[in-house]
């Protein structure tokens, strides 16, 4: 019975492991890329729904960033900081 359980213990750490790997891709944002998706998902979803980074291009996301934020009136600190946490995401 101790083998069996020790082969359950295995299994389930082999189970667990793709599990940690996907919290730990939630995770791996540093402190200024969390604050850069803090800045997008309280600045932008003022006016409307949030876009998935990965739902344009780089290229589509450079001229989409300085439009809306002109519009939101953020400087470019702020700017700096949403894009690349959208850069992080593609």
């Amino acid at each position: 019975m101790l083998l069996a359980a020790a082969c359950g213990t295995k299994k389930t750490a082999v189970a667990e492991t793709p599990a940690a790997g996907k919290e730990t891709k939630a995770t791996e944002l540093t402190p200024a890329l969390a604050e850069g998706k803090n800045l997008y998902e309280n600045n932008c979803a003022k006016c409307h729904k949030l876009f998935e980074p990965k739902k344009f291009t780089k290229e589509e996301w450079t001229p989409i960033l300085v439009k809306m934020g002109k519009k939101a009136k953020l400087d470019d600190t702020q700017m700096a900081s949403i894009t690349n946490y959208i850069d992080s995401q593609l």
